[in-house]
């Protein structure tokens, strides 16, 4: 591998699954996958195979259909975790067994309850028993930033010693700073026996919001793979911005001299796939991929960019996948208009789902004057959401007013049967929220109810999050409509569906995998 290239590793099905709510379906993971990989991702972490017999199926699934792209999975440094992972990734061309132990004083003591020697004796175990299985095996020193150097040095040693060919020092807390990781590296790549036969990696988490600062400080300390995952989705604040951090090593290659072998005109695609899948949106001023990343409003911004787009654009939208203009369409658009234009929006659609996309488009159009792009993806999105859901939303009716109780009618589907319910509440959201409740009983108490308009005008969509939880799982559901009760009934939903989905990935035994 060149000096200067950076191995991109997505931990978008791994890492980022773990954020309370998101959920994704193994059709959901498999389409993620192919995205991934049509983006020349390097690795894609599918899953933590021992997790639950859902993660192991996930890697299973994956490592049969990528060709290209590395599957890793994650295992603890057990042999039993090792065994499952080595299983999962099988038919994979080219499989990793990614194996972590923490090697600060603070996890060794509280969270792993084991001396400082039993870590070390673990390491050179577990590492040289995996390397009997796969040839490629990483490890990871779990909370790297608050380890002792001379402590983490020993470990790295003995990692590299029994097999490991990429050694990861993660930032699991979001600790660190930038120079401060940068000469993590650069003393540990300069001091370990046998750092010149491994490749280091960066794993940061945004905790203080350096993840990117970091992880782009750790490849110039001497780090050539970065860990990150797709919108920054992953634990607590989240990972380093997949998006951030490519196109960061793009545009500043007079700073950062190395490159990656990413397709960037995939990652706006990329991501609103996994805002739609996971029912986590992306805020307006996201960088790269939020909807104003690219939004001029000022007049002298707009003037400026008139005259010359580099004037305030240091990246062309079209590089990421977004769309240059903002062509408004209308009900007398045809269906290849439609397709470009989803084409545009990152959006290639099979001609089932074209058609159904399309219909869906035509009655929006019949309800509003003008469809906007951000009416589009958020139609699009919507169905991508719930296309798998058991439960659908089939008819609403809701009588609202000043004079209460407010009342919904509302039809569901449950996995193709038609069940009906009608209740009342206090106010119409309350009252389809508990007609809801009436045909799909369950325990999940709502933690979040947010809307906000798709577009300006008062015939523009609702946009709205529904956020539930029971039994300390948390998942989230998102849908649009120029109805908002109709908008919040498919949120909760879509909500109550993922939810559903994460107790049965919860096999008994589940286990924790944050790092």
């Amino acid at each position: 591998m060149a000096a200067d290239r950076v191995i991109i590793f997505d931990t978008t099905m791994r890492d980022g699954e773990q954020s309370p709510g998101a959920s994704m379906s193994l059709e959901e993971k498999l389409e993620l996958a192919k995205i991934l990989e049509e983006m020349k991702v390097d690795v894609i972490e599918a899953g933590f195979p021992i997790a639950s017999n859902g993660d192991f199926e996930a890697v299973h699934e994956i490592s049969k259909i990528v060709r290209d792209s590395t599957v890793a999975g994650l295992c603890r440094a057990h042999q039993m975790d090792i065994d499952r992972c080595a299983e999962a990734i099988k038919p994979a061309r080219r499989g990793r067994i990614h194996i972590v132990i923490a090697t600060s004083a603070l996890h060794m003591k509280h969270k792993l309850q084991m001396e400082p020697a039993e870590v070390l004796d673990a390491i050179a175990r577990t590492v040289g028993y995996a390397r009997n299985l796969r040839d490629d095996i990483e490890w990871s020193a779990e909370d790297a930033t608050r380890s002792d150097p001379d402590f983490l040095r020993r470990a790295i040693e003995i990692a590299i010693k029994a097999g490991a060919t990429t050694i990861n020092l993660p930032d699991t807390v979001g600790y660190t700073y930038p120079s401060e990781y940068a000469d993590l590296f650069r003393e540990m790549i300069q001091t370990v026996e046998g750092s010149d036969k491994v490749v280091f990696s960066t794993h940061c988490h945004n905790d203080l919001g350096l993840a990117v600062a970091n992880s782009l400080a750790g490849v110039q300390g001497g780090a050539r793979q970065v860990e990150c995952a797709i919108n920054g989705l992953g634990e607590r604040a989240g990972n380093a911005a997949l998006e951030e951090i490519v196109m960061a090593l793009k545009v500043r290659g007079d700073r950062l001299p190395y490159h990656t072998g990413i397709e960037t005109q995939h990652i706006t695609r990329a991501s609103r796939y996994v805002s739609a899948i996971t029912g986590f949106p992306v805020q307006f001023n996201k960088a790269i991929v939020g909807k104003n990343a690219f939004a001029h409003e000022s007049g002298i911004h707009q003037d400026g960019m008139l005259k010359n787009r580099e004037t305030y654009e240091i990246m062309r939208p079209e590089d990421v996948g977004q769309a240059p203009s903002s062509l408004v369409m209308g009900k007398h658009s045809g269906r290849h208009a439609f397709r470009e234009k989803l084409k545009e929006l990152g959006y290639e659609l099979g001609q089932n789902a074209l058609n159904e996309a399309f219909q869906r488009f035509k009655d929006l159009a019949d309800k509003k004057k003008h469809v906007f792009e951000d009416d589009i993806v958020a139609l699009v999105d919507d169905a991508l959401a719930s296309s798998a859901d058991r439960i659908q939303v089939k008819h609403l009716r809701v009588i609202a007013g000043t004079e209460g109780p407010q009342e919904a009618f509302l039809t569901v589907t449950i996995e193709g049967e038609e069940k009906s319910s009608n209740a009342t509440g206090d106010g119409p959201v309350d009252a389809v929220f508990n007609a809801i409740h009436a045909v799909a009983p369950h325990e999940a108490v709502l933690r979040l109810f947010q809307v906000h308009a798709v577009t300006e005008g008062t015939d523009a969509q609702a946009q709205v999050s529904v956020r539930l939880e029971e039994d300390g799982r948390i998942a989230t559901g998102q849908a649009a409509d120029t109805d908002t009760l109709t908008a919040s009934a498919k949120a909760y939903v879509n909500a109550l569906n993922n939810l559903m989905a994460r107790k049965e990935k919860s096999a008994p035994g589940k286990v924790a995998s944050g790092f």
